[in-house]
């Protein structure tokens, strides 16, 4: 092996010594070769597949009781089925431990724990309840989006979540909808109408009656549902409201497991079987993520004097280092197929591909832009 590399080597300076040069790094004049551009914000729908609009809703079979008292997972196809992903999660919280199981605990009840999880992740130390302009609340749900669908944010502005009023329900049950169009609302944020509250959790927006093609209904006094969280990826319902315009009739009793988080899931499902008398299609749940991504553009340079040999050992023979393809002798060519940028250690960093082997000699030059997001 060694003397294999030392022949070869031999075999490149006898090269250059015929003035036959290869060149293996060129380094970037940072002033014209390396332009940094702009940031730009990129959308994409977030749900599997990039898909912006959900209206079929599935929960699994095989999670436990336990979990199910805290949470449960929202699918976009039947769960059994291979490569079915999570969508979103569904809880429910209560400030003082109300309307689930806690075995005449209140501060071991599972909807305690989850109201003071969201309390301690979303709100401003010294807060201590979710509060819109309607009010502070001590019952919530809780549309928690799937973080690997997310990117950085869910984007404000790109949700939309039609609710169905819930036609009856009996305690501990998950409740029946409604199935007429008349009964179903649609929440949006109101980022149309203001710029976000900044807190410890990031940018925050109201959640009010809308749409995203027609906006917020009553601009001048919305009617407040909660709270939103782009950066989390989480919505807070007031509970209290979703009582009052769905009929949700949210279970606050002190000891027993109300499944109040399944009456949620059954009001997103439910909608998605009834048809938008404005669009003629399913009610979905609608949502897009948003990322920030920085471009930097590489110019490579390849003037005809360069790289028009190559360091492969099958591209010369002999014991004088001779181009193994004799048409090539005077009139040496390579085909370019792949670029690498490396650092001042010569560490290769990243590498671009092109869409096919690009013809390089003595009479051709070349100029590839490489874009790098990151």
């Amino acid at each position: 092996m060694l003397n294999n590399m030392k022949h070869f080597i031999n075999k490149l300076r006898k090269q250059e010594r015929l003035g036959q040069t290869i060149s293996t790094f060129v380094r970037f004049n940072l002033g014209t070769d390396v332009v940094a551009t702009n940031e730009e914000t990129v959308t994409a729908g977030v749900w599997s597949e990039n898909i912006s609009s959900l209206d079929t809703h599935f929960t699994s079979s095989v999670a436990t009781n336990a979990q199910r008292q805290y949470y449960i997972d929202v699918y976009q196809d039947d769960p059994a089925n291979e490569g079915s992903a999570v969508q979103y999660s569904l809880a429910y919280g209560h400030a003082f431990g109300s309307g689930s199981n806690s075995t005449g605990q209140l501060n071991d009840s599972p909807s305690r724990a989850i109201y003071a999880q969201y309390r301690s992740l979303l709100l401003n130390r010294g807060d201590s309840r979710f509060t819109t302009p309607s009010g502070s609340t001590n019952s919530i749900y809780i549309i928690n989006f799937k973080r690997n669908r997310l990117k950085e944010r869910l984007d404000p502005g790109n949700f939309e979540i039609p609710l169905s009023a819930i036609s009856a329900r009996s305690t501990n049950a998950t409740g029946s909808v409604t199935t007429d169009s008349s009964n179903i609302i649609t929440l949006i944020d109101n980022s149309s109408l203001t710029s976000a509250t900044v807190g410890e959790a990031g940018k925050v927006y109201y959640i009010v009656s809308g749409s995203i093609n027609n906006g917020v209904y009553n601009s001048t006094s919305p009617v407040y549902y909660g709270l939103a969280y782009p950066d989390h990826g989480v919505l807070i319902l007031d509970a209290n409201k979703l009582d009052q315009s769905l009929a949700f009739k949210t279970n606050v009793s002190s000891s027993s497991e109300a499944n109040n988080h399944f009456a949620l899931y059954k009001s997103i499902s439910g909608s998605g079987a009834v048809t938008n008398p404005s669009t003629s299609d399913p009610y979905g749940f609608l949502a897009r993520n948003s990322e920030t991504v920085k471009s930097m553009h590489y110019f490579v340079r390849v003037t005809n004097g360069q790289f028009n040999y190559s360091n492969n050992p099958t591209y010369v023979t002999g014991s004088e280092g001779l181009i193994s393809q004799p048409s090539f002798r005077k009139d040496p060519k390579t085909y370019i197929t792949t670029i690498g940028l490396y650092n001042d250690q010569q560490e290769l960093l990243a590498v671009a591909k092109l869409s096919k082997p690009l013809l390089k000699s003595k009479t051709r030059e070349a100029l590839i832009r490489v874009k790098l997001d990151f």
